[in-house]
């Protein structure tokens, strides 16, 4: 998930996991390559790569990492930061070799950097910056040329991502009662609190007192 993201568990029967949250600046001041978890297919917050299904000797060696994460609450704090990001990384690792197993691997196609950099903005600017052509600029292409990349890797027109990002933030938002709608309105740089509801209502489905209604109990 990314940063930010409103979410929820509902499991049926008995059920046995883990759940690690870590914030980026967590790594940005352990790794040397600032963008070394853009490595990772799964951490880039598209749903088609976020959920996997590892089975077999990936799984138990994912599940042996995450005990090994458990047992760091022996060890010294000095250190225990340092050894939690490192059995991370391996636990990365290990995911993303298993999703690239038989597909052919190497750099990147410059298309899915641009992406990836017009996601980076967006989380940047996204309160100020509500226009295609305002991030093409700053990626150095025509706002035409980001469409494109959007369309044809993402489904969706590059517009719809900002949008997307803004409505994440207003439901993460929404959860905080301690917020009327008006002021989450402002926060988000809307003129005025209709035309937030109308914007909410129209990528929702239900206006934002409704969404708060579902969701705060």
């Amino acid at each position: 998930m990314v940063p930010g993201q409103v979410h929820s568990w509902d499991f049926e029967g008995r059920t046995d996991g883990y759940i690690v949250n870590f914030s980026e600046a967590f790594f940005k001041s352990f790794l040397l390559r600032q963008d070394y978890l853009d490595s990772f297919t799964f951490l880039q917050g598209q749903p088609e790569n976020s959920v996997l299904n590892l089975a077999g000797e990936t799984g138990a060696e994912v599940s042996l990492l995450f005990e090994k994460i458990i047992d760091t609450a022996g060890f010294s704090p000095r250190f225990r930061n340092d050894l939690i990001r490192t059995l991370l990384l391996q636990v990365f690792i290990v995911v993303q070799d298993s999703v690239e197993a038989g597909k052919e691997t190497g750099a990147l196609p410059k298309g899915n950097l641009w992406l990836r950099s017009y996601q980076k903005l967006i989380e940047l600017h996204f309160l100020t910056l509500r226009l295609p052509g305002e991030y093409a600029a700053l990626l150095g292409i025509t706002p035409n040329h980001l469409n494109a990349l959007c369309k044809e890797q993402l489904g969706v027109q590059a517009g719809q991502l900002i949008r997307d990002r803004i409505t994440l933030e207003a439901k993460r938002l929404l959860i905080n009662v301690d917020l009327s709608v008006s002021e989450i309105a402002y926060k988000l740089n809307y003129k005025d609190n209709s035309y937030f509801s109308r914007s909410f209502k129209k990528a929702v489905g239900m206006t934002p007192e409704a969404f708060r209604r579902r969701h705060v109990h």
